[in-house]
């Protein structure tokens, strides 16, 4: 089954690429697991504690040099990544923070300032399947709360399709949607004003998605990496 982790196992594996940035680690779900002497953490409230830290640093003894930011993305970029990252570019990040396309087009743009040239970006979240889950933040916490939400994650897709034309942008139909970005020139890219995107509405998503999102097939994954 094709989701994020084993999307970012199989990049360091056969595209030899390690140094690491989360942001939005939550419980450490991904971030624990992952193989790499560099990885940083980046989240305004971790779900685990010391003690849970020294248990995945037993099963995965790579935790042991984790750096760990309890702070928002913003306050991160702002303040502490460039001592972070003077001497080692980010090789593949994971961007699952605030699922709003503001916050998440920051994290990406940030991102990019430290990326390796062949890095690549995952972002989670990015095809959300009804209304309800593509709501806001204050919208989704207002009515029940429960079930998926991925927020208006597809806008920040469709806004880097439309306004940079430096990088390449798509989404893998698997795990609610897997942004992949990397400083690759677009075969093609879409024309909408930010002004457009910013009025879009979800019915406006849905009635365009695979065209808006550059929405692939999983398996695309390999095919555009050049993977087994």
């Amino acid at each position: 089954m094709m989701d994020r982790l084993t999307l970012i196992q199989t990049l360091m594996k056969q595209k030899k690429l390690s140094n690491y940035l989360e942001i939005g680690v939550f419980n450490g779900h991904i971030f624990f697991r992952i193989k790499s002497g560099f990885k940083v953490a980046v989240d305004p409230d971790f779900r685990f504690d010391g003690i849970r830290r020294i248990g995945k640093t037993i099963l995965n003894p790579y935790n042991l040099f984790n750096q760990y930011f309890e702070k928002t993305s913003d306050d991160f970029f702002a303040q502490d990544s460039e001592p972070v990252f003077s001497k080692k570019k980010i090789q593949i990040a994971l961007i699952d923070g605030m699922h709003e396309y503001e916050f998440a087009l920051r994290d990406i743009e940030n991102t990019l300032r430290y990326l390796s040239e062949d890095g690549v970006i995952i972002v989670h979240d990015c095809n959300a399947l009804t209304r309800e889950s593509s709501s806001s933040f204050a919208e989704w916490t207002a009515g029940p709360g429960k079930g998926t939400w991925n927020g208006n994650v597809w806008k920040t897709i469709l806004h880097l399709r439309s306004l940079r034309s430096d990088l390449t942008a798509f989404v893998l139909d698997c795990d609610h949607g897997l942004g992949i970005i990397t400083k690759r020139k677009p075969e093609k890219t879409l024309h909408y004003t930010l002004e457009q995107i910013q009025r879009f509405k979800y019915d406006d998503f849905n009635a365009n998605r695979e065209q808006w999102i550059g929405l692939k097939e999983p398996k695309y994954f390999y095919e555009f990496f050049g993977l087994k």
